[in-house]
């Protein structure tokens, strides 16, 4: 898969696992961790640098099931001021969770260099236009409206091939596109699970493979605890997930995660300490 660029930073697709923070600036982010104040996510930030993190991904509207989509306005009242303020007091490279054009312009504009997108550019496909405009990298995640019945994995397999094609054809670049198959997101239980234990199917497509099991209900469902408390069970998939195949992980407890994914890399990549 060889390597992404994003900002100052090389991405070695294969080398180990990357630890990618959560920042969420929504009040009502699923996991309970919603930040109020520019200082506050700064703060997170800092704190993500020292425990080790490799990218921070800033989102500014919850994506959880049932959540209310909010203007463009309030969300670019939301992220952009964090996004200036991360740009100059971090060195790691900055992510903006979002699928609207006009906050994915103005948050690259304010210093992020990567897209996430939860729609995986069905919902906008201009944002690929962007992504090849500005040359970053973006991540494409599964995510249907209506939940596949049956063969998941062939299904998310699908949808990730049609939002490839949707960013190769509007110019972007094959090494900067990274792939999601969206835990949570319009799939039931059963379904999460067998997706994290067939990861490995994904890279039939051949990018990278972003993981977010991170406090997850599928982890809330099997073990029937609240998001502050799904620790274990968020590094019990991240772990499996490594095994099967992840590249990066995106998480909300930067320090516990970095470790467990030390100790994957270390078993499953045979990386020396």
């Amino acid at each position: 898969m060889g390597m992404t660029r994003c900002g100052g930073t090389e991405l070695r697709w294969g080398e180990r696992t990357y630890v990618m923070g959560v920042i969420n600036v929504s009040p009502d982010s699923f996991s309970g961790d919603g930040l109020d104040s520019v200082e506050a996510a700064v703060a997170q930030a800092r704190r993500f640098v020292a425990d080790g993190v490799d990218i921070i991904d800033v989102g500014g509207e919850s994506t959880r099931p049932g959540s209310t989509p909010i203007s463009v306005d309030e969300e670019l009242r939301r992220v952009v001021p964090v996004l200036e303020q991360l740009a100059k007091e971090v060195t790691v490279p900055v992510s903006v969770d979002t699928y609207k054009l006009e906050v994915a312009r103005r948050a690259l504009d304010a210093g992020a260099q990567m897209l996430n997108d939860i729609w995986g550019l069905k919902q906008e496909p201009r944002l690929a236009e962007l992504a090849a405009e500005r040359d970053v990298p973006i991540i494409l995640m599964s995510n249907q409206r209506d939940k596949p019945r049956r063969y998941i994995v062939a299904a998310v397999i699908s949808d990730l091939k049609r939002s490839i094609d949707l960013a190769l054809d509007a110019g972007v670049p094959w090494e900067n596109i990274i792939i999601d198959p969206g835990i949570g997101f319009g799939k039931t239980l059963e379904q999460n699970l067998e997706l994290v234990r067939r990861l490995d199917e994904l890279k039939a497509l051949g990018r990278p493979i972003l993981l977010g099991t991170s406090r997850k209900s599928m982890i809330g469902l099997v073990l029937d605890l609240p998001p502050e408390q799904r620790l274990e069970g968020t590094a019990a998939s991240i772990a499996i997930g490594i095994a099967r195949g992840a590249d990066m992980v995106r998480v909300h407890d930067v320090r516990e995660m970095r470790r467990v994914c030390q100790m994957s890399d270390a078993i499953i990549r045979g990386i020396r300490v």
